[in-house]
């Protein structure tokens, strides 16, 4: 397997996870205690309607095999850190967005083998043997839990020395989010571009349907302007370098991504995209009004 994907995708996710560390504090967990209506509306947009909704759109799109996996694995990921960066830039619920990204990318541990097992059950027929499911599990673990569990034990340690290099950290790890995505285009161009139309425009539709639904459930169940958007973004961004890692695990003795990995690599392409139109034409539309 070549350097990339052995290497520096792992080492690409350790430092995002490790980055979302930094920036957490217990205050952040007792949110669930003070205000448990916004986080359990986040959990169910997150656990149960992103799945079903990713479901929908591979039977809608028509995916198979390989491809109709590698989207369920993109699913069963958590929020990006992208996602805080997003709500930070709108003004929005910040401290919920946090919360939302920490906890469900440390219970994607049970959550993202469930979906796996699913999918490959559904999509793969016979080859599901092939898959070790614990091992995407333990993998999970190291590229999630253990690396948040660092960044916040090294912030408890050095309070001081780590409020003053997270900023940095967090601006490394979006730069890594994008070099990850470019990498994995590089490593398997033909793979990719043969695919874009298709699986590009069903990536596109599952964001925009994501994001919607996640903006009209939570304000039916009553969550704030505010909150109902931030929830809604974090429905709709995907920690797409951890869902890359995972799609590695599923190679046998590949040297470069196989079609497992067409939904996670086009979908940073696809939400750099979106999310760029919608920020440029908001931002169009305030100058416009000066």
């Amino acid at each position: 397997m070549d350097v990339f994907v052995a290497t520096l995708l792992p080492l690409a996710v350790v430092v995002i996870m490790v980055s979302l560390g930094l920036d957490l504090t217990t205050a952040d967990f007792r949110r669930i205690v003070t205000r448990p209506r916004a986080f359990f509306i986040g959990a169910l947009n997150q656990v149960v309607l992103l799945p079903v909704v990713a479901y929908l759109i591979i039977l809608a799109f028509g995916f198979t095999g390989e491809t109709a996996v590698g989207l369920m694995i993109l699913a069963a990921c958590p929020g990006g850190a992208a996602s805080n960066v997003v709500t930070k830039l709108a003004d929005w619920d910040v401290a919920l967005s946090v919360t939302l990204t920490a906890t469900f990318s440390l219970t994607c541990i049970a959550t993202l083998p469930v979906v796996l097992a699913f999918a490959m059950g559904q999509f793969m027929g016979e080859a599901v043997s092939d898959v070790n499911i614990a091992q995407a599990a333990f993998t999970a673990f190291l590229l999630t839990a253990l690396p948040i569990g660092l960044g916040m034990t090294l912030r408890i340690a050095a309070p001081g020395a780590m409020a003053a290099i997270a900023p940095a950290f967090s601006k490394l790890a979006v730069v890594l989010f994008v070099a990850v995505i470019l990498g994995a285009f590089a490593s398997n161009w033909d793979v990719v571009t043969n695919n874009i139309g298709q699986v590009g425009f069903g990536l596109l539709t599952l964001l925009a349907l994501l994001t919607a639904i996640g903006l009209a459930v939570s304000r039916m169940l009553g969550a704030s302007d505010r909150e109902a958007k931030t929830i809604a973004v974090e429905t709709g961004v995907q920690n797409g370098a951890l869902a890359l890692a995972i799609a590695a695990l599923l190679l046998p003795d590949g040297e470069t991504f196989g079609a497992y990995a067409i939904p996670a690599a086009l979908y940073g392409a696809v939400w750099i995209g979106a999310t760029g139109a919608v920020f440029g034409s908001v931002a169009l539309k305030r100058l416009l009004a000066r």
